[in-house]
Order: C-alpha cells, then sequence, then structure tokens
C-alpha cells in the first residue's frame, strides 16, 4: 500500500494550482465561442508534450526517487494535471455536437488525440536525441 506524504501532496496541489491558472489565463484570452476550440487543443498538446519531455528526462535521469519524485509529482501531476484539460475538451465536444455541429466535434475530437498523441511522441524523443533519454 502506498502511503500519501503530505510534502508530495503539497507540490501537486501548488503545482495543479499553477498549472490551472495558465490554462485559465490561455482560455479566457481565446474563448471558444462556439466554433473550433483553438485553446482548448493548444494546451492539451502542448501538455501532452511537455509531459513527454518531461517523462522521458525523469525516466533516462535515474530511479524515481527524491528530487526526481517530488519533479514528477510537482511538475507532472500537479502543474501539467491542472494545466490540461479532458474535462474541458469533453464539454467542448459535447458542446459542437449538441449544436448539430456533429462533423466539427469528431474532427476536433480525432484532432485533439491523434495531436496529442504525436506531440507526446515527439517530446518523449527529444531527450532521446539530445542524449538525455532513455536508452
Amino acid at each position: 500500500m502506498t502511503t500519501v506524504r503530505p510534502a508530495l501532496l503539497g507540490w501537486v496541489v501548488l503545482g495543479g494550482a499553477v498549472g490551472t491558472a495558465v490554462r485559465d489565463l490561455i482560455e479566457g484570452a481565446w474563448p471558444a465561442a462556439g466554433g473550433w476550440p483553438w485553446a482548448t487543443l493548444i494546451i492539451n498538446v502542448s501538455g501532452a508534450f511537455a509531459l513527454g519531455v518531461l517523462l522521458e528526462w525523469l525516466a533516462a535521469s535515474g530511479p524515481d526517487e527524491g528530487g526526481r519524485r517530488t519533479a514528477r509529482f510537482a511538475l507532472g501531476t500537479g502543474l501539467l494535471g491542472g494545466y490540461t484539460t479532458y474535462s474541458t475538451f469533453v464539454v467542448e465536444s459535447v458542446a459542437l455536437a449538441g449544436d448539430g455541429r456533429v462533423g466539427l466535434a469528431l474532427a476536433y475530437d480525432a484532432a485533439s488525440l491523434a495531436a496529442g498523441f504525436v506531440a507526446a511522441l515527439v517530446g518523449m524523443m527529444l531527450p532521446r536525441l539530445a542524449g538525455r533519454g532513455a536508452p
């Protein structure tokens, strides 16, 4: 059984607060307004990319303990978990479909998933190309 460490939980909360605030600023600057939800797409794809880089770099740096574990919780789970948003993605997709734009909703879903997957893969390859990734 895993024990919850208050310090790690604190890092997750702090990272999540910062990530959520950044996401809110971006979504406020570029609201979807019934069209293609560009802000959420960019947030989720850039978050997938950043998570790929972070996790690959941490994996290559050594075991998941000490500062690496704190970084994974604070930056991966907290910051990037708060920054990216599956819930907004789903709500926007449902709203598009509910407005009769099922094709646009499906295109948005497909683009989000495919771009996020590719972004995570590219993010994971960058540390390897720089000689800092897992073999």
